[in-house]
């Protein structure tokens, strides 16, 4: 039987290139996100013709009356859930100065990146302890930032959403692992995208000055190949660390 997992914010970018990765590695996949479009229908198709069935959940993962729908989907598709993957989330509207920052950013931002995230994780988590293990690697892997320990303060509500997933991870990995249920999380750094695409010519200039030792940017299947590595049980003997897919980026210099 091949192993289930689950994607949140599966139409395209980053989490379409971990839907094909993990489909590639032999899983099926189910995925979530807020709209049905036609980028929709591109994500299953690829993951199909890399031996995957699929399932699509239209849902805000916002809404925590959604999430028993979200979870049955993935579960639903092979009677188990094997590895669920936090990657649905937002930044900012509009980048501005700290003092700025508005109650309404503030609780948009939390509410989906952080409160939404974790109350997902929880009824995931659930759903997998009540089915025996079987005989795939099971984890929940979380999409955090760069910004969970490189600060912004033109985004500041962002910063704090990515900062406080980080140790939802390691509460995770110390509440899950004796269930042999593993927590990663993933830290993107400048990653080829449509939400990076606003600032591309001024992350041109960074890349090119030195911002990162490796110097180009990152792209969405540097993050796929990740996940997918991690939710195969890859690296087995570790839980609720952090991998950097970031160039770099995050090496302090003297």
């Amino acid at each position: 039987m091949k192993p289930v997992a689950l994607v949140t914010g599966g139409n395209r970018g980053i989490g379409r290139a971990i839907v094909l990765a993990l489909a590639q590695r032999g899983f099926d996949v189910a995925f979530a996100d807020t709209t049905q479009t036609a980028e929709t229908g591109v994500t299953r198709q690829l993951a199909e013709e890399r031996g995957a069935r699929t399932a699509f959940v239209r849902a805000d993962i916002a809404d925590l009356a959604q999430h028993a729908r979200i979870v049955d989907a993935a579960h639903d598709l092979g009677g188990r859930l094997d590895a669920l993957v936090n990657n649905a989330g937002v930044s900012v509207a509009r980048r501005g100065d700290v003092l700025d920052v508005t109650p309404e950013s503030f609780d948009r931002v939390l509410d989906i990146n952080l409160r939404g995230t974790f109350f997902l994780t929880q009824a995931a988590a659930r759903r997998m302890l009540a089915d025996p293990p079987g005989a795939h690697p099971r984890s929940i892997i979380t999409i955090t930032s760069a910004n969970a320990i490189l600060a912004s303060p033109d985004r500041a509500e962002y910063c704090f959403s990515k900062a406080a997933l980080s140790m939802l991870v390691r509460i995770f990995a110390l509440r899950l692992g004796d269930a042999g249920i593993a927590s990663y999380e993933v830290r993107p750094g400048v990653i080829r995208t449509a939400m990076t695409a606003v600032a591309a010519e001024r992350y041109d200039r960074l890349i090119s000055d030195g911002l990162t030792p490796i110097k180009r940017w990152g792209e969405a299947d540097d993050v796929g190949r990740t996940v997918a590595a991690l939710a195969c049980g890859d690296l087995a003997f570790m839980t609720g660390d952090a991998l950097h897919v970031d160039g770099g980026l995050h090496i302090r210099r003297l």
